[in-house]
């Protein structure tokens, strides 16, 4: 584990970056890294941990899949969460009529809603919402390369480091962390989204759209709704401070208002 952000180490305050819900937007990824490096060419490496929700209603989720492993392959100190979505496409090749507890139940993954049927055709797999389900999942077995498939099964979905806990959606409050169950930790809001005690550690999570990454305090929101045509916030974290990386700099985050 790296060492707790807000220590030392020789001249320099230790950092942790992160990176908000991507969607399938490979460039707005590719984007926040290039904050990400501008800011450690000032301040120095910090590690980074990306949210999750790689896939889904962007326009490359197989690039954005690629680029994450590349990275991590090639040795950068990256941490990639699963999400919900990312849950889902793993679900879907897995078994297409698999309930996903999280979802509801007149919903599917192959829902234009859901944006599943755009992360297929990144792979070749067209008009997936309009064809039977089958024939879809048939063609997405040739289709997605089995590395693919056994690093989204692989994703870790909690994250310790310094004052922080990384997670795709939130926790259940008043569960202990090493209790906490993966459908929680992916699909969560309220009761969560609603307490404004302390959780111990700050919560840093995406999964619920908002304007722009947001500091309350004890929880820190990142993701400003990529999926939706918003932008992929990259932060950076030291102790229990955030600032939103900016081509201008670091922007720091207040804590919001109750």
């Amino acid at each position: 584990m790296s060492d707790a952000p807000g220590t030392s180490h020789g001249n320099q305050r230790m950092h942790i970056y992160a990176i908000g819900d991507i969607h399938g937007h490979l460039d707005l990824l590719k984007a926040a890294h290039d904050l990400i490096a501008d800011d450690s060419a000032r301040h120095g490496p910090g590690p980074v941990v990306h949210v999750g929700d790689l896939v889904d209603r962007g326009p490359d989720s197989r690039g954005v899949i690629d680029f994450l492993m590349q990275g991590q392959a090639g040795g950068r100190d990256w941490t990639v969460l699963k999400g919900n979505h990312d849950r889902m496409f793993a679900r879907f090749l897995r078994d297409p009529f698999e309930p996903e507890p999280g979802l509801r139940a007149d919903l599917g993954w192959l829902h234009p809603k859901l944006g599943g049927p755009t992360t297929l055709a990144s792979y070749g797999v067209e008009k997936a919402a309009d064809r039977p389900v089958a024939k879809v999942h048939a063609e997405a077995l040739d289709a997605v390369p089995q590395a693919h498939v056994d690093y989204l099964n692989r994703l870790p979905v909690l994250h310790r480091l310094g004052e922080a806990v990384f997670v795709h959606a939130g926790i259940r409050p008043g569960v202990p962390l090493d209790q906490q169950i993966e459908t929680d930790l992916l699909w969560i809001r309220d009761p969560f989204l609603t307490r404004t005690e302390s959780f111990g550690p700050l919560i840093v999570h995406g999964h619920t759209a908002i304007d722009q990454a947001t500091h309350y305090g004890n929880r820190l929101n990142l993701d400003s709704g990529a999926a939706y045509g918003g932008p992929l916030s990259a932060v950076v974290i030291e102790g229990r401070e955030a600032a939103l990386l900016t081509p201008a700099g670091r922007k720091k985050l207040t804590v919001a208002a109750a």
